[in-house]
């Protein structure tokens, strides 16, 4: 089982209030109880509640035909949040969403994807490569993504939860997934998502989640209106939140070198990470933004100390993460605005040549 590096989390018999009702809504929902990526958030409950509603309402939810164009597949978001943690090179997720999707009874895919082979069939394969793209994308124009805008909220939101959670997860658990490393077995991984099965194949209503957030917001443009956009604000809320954990000098140190991020992960020579005797929040949450599986127990020690506590290490830890998080969603949302004005060019470009008057025939 993962351990918690940092920090004690609430666990299930010790939790109360909404975060007692999001435990419960994991293990009827996702079916597992205790997903340790979320549950090393528990320390601060609005992060705790708010991530697992952008999980819940994209991942598991995501499903459901709200939009009258046909839901997206279990297979295909599953696909998105693997893609997503391999370009993060973040263990532990890649491992739980091959699982997954061994859940999901894709079991070729998975073990496909999990050797570096792309899926044999190209819209899987498209799809996967769009997610793993998302990290680099400003690097480029942004490009047309590969499925509908009506599966934007479902798709954007899975890859933008992931890039949350993973980033949690290679800050605060262990790399390994079971005991001993026992999921590099592929018995073990197909054993593993068989148990989840009956989870997977659940429906799961949209929405269920938003009461776990005071007053939801509509969300960003590719969600607005819908759980995903609202569940989305509530994580952006709660997460910025630890932007107050550092002075202002740091924050513009942390905020500016995101914004001036290509992507690619750091060299391990890294000139622009501030040191950890003089700056250890900056240094923190530089590396949860862009190399969170480089942080250190010394990296740690340096910054929590009285006053501080788990529920400062965890926001400030999500302040890192997300901050990276909101530069993806700047591109994908351009992305998604660019697929808009060509859907609508196509579309008023078809209107006009059906109005338009035949020529006559000829006179014979």
């Amino acid at each position: 089982m993962a351990t918690y590096r940092y920090t004690d989390p609430v666990l299930p018999k010790s939790a109360t209030g909404r975060s007692a009702e999001a435990y419960a809504q994991m293990a009827a929902d996702f079916g597992i109880a205790e997903p340790a990526p979320l549950v090393a958030l528990t320390p601060a409950p609005e992060l705790f509640t708010a991530a697992w509603a952008l999980l819940r309402e994209s991942l598991l939810a995501g499903g459901d035909d709200a939009f009258g164009s046909g839901g997206t597949t279990r297979t295909e978001r599953e696909l998105v949040a693997l893609g997503v943690s391999l370009a993060n090179r973040c263990p532990f997720c890649v491992t739980a969403h091959t699982m997954m999707l061994h859940a999901t009874g894709d079991h070729r895919v998975a073990e496909r994807v999990l050797r570096g082979e792309q899926p044999e069939d190209p819209d899987q394969a498209r799809l996967l490569a769009w997610a793993r793209a998302t990290r680099t994308l400003r690097a480029a124009e942004p490009a047309m993504p590969p499925f509908p805008r009506a599966h934007a909220p479902a798709h954007i939101g899975t890859a933008l939860s992931f890039h949350f959670i993973n980033r949690v997860a290679s800050s605060l658990i262990t790399e390994d997934m079971l005991p001993c490393n026992a999921q590099r077995f592929r018995a073990v991984r197909s054993l593993g998502g068989r148990s989840l099965q009956k989870s997977v194949r659940r429906s799961c209503a949209p929405g269920a989640s938003l009461s776990l957030i005071d007053d939801p917001q509509p969300g960003p443009s590719w969600a607005a209106g819908t759980p995903v956009g609202s569940a989305y604000a509530a994580l952006r809320s709660a997460a910025t939140a630890g932007a107050s954990l550092l002075d202002e000098d740091d924050r513009a140190l942390v905020e500016g070198t995101v914004a001036a991020w290509d992507g690619e992960h750091p060299p391990l020579t890294w000139d622009a990470l501030p040191d950890r005797a003089s700056r250890p929040g900056a240094r923190l949450a530089l590396l949860a933004a862009l190399a969170p599986y480089r942080i250190t127990d010394e990296d740690v020690a340096a910054w929590k100390k009285p006053p501080f506590s788990d529920h400062c290490l965890v926001h400030l830890i999500a302040f890192g993460a997300f901050t990276a998080v909101d530069r993806i969603e700047s591109t994908l949302a351009e992305q998604h605005q660019s697929q808009h004005q060509h859907q609508s060019q196509h579309q008023s470009q078809h209107q006009h040549h059906a109005r338009s008057p035949q020529p006559a025939e000829e006179a014979s």
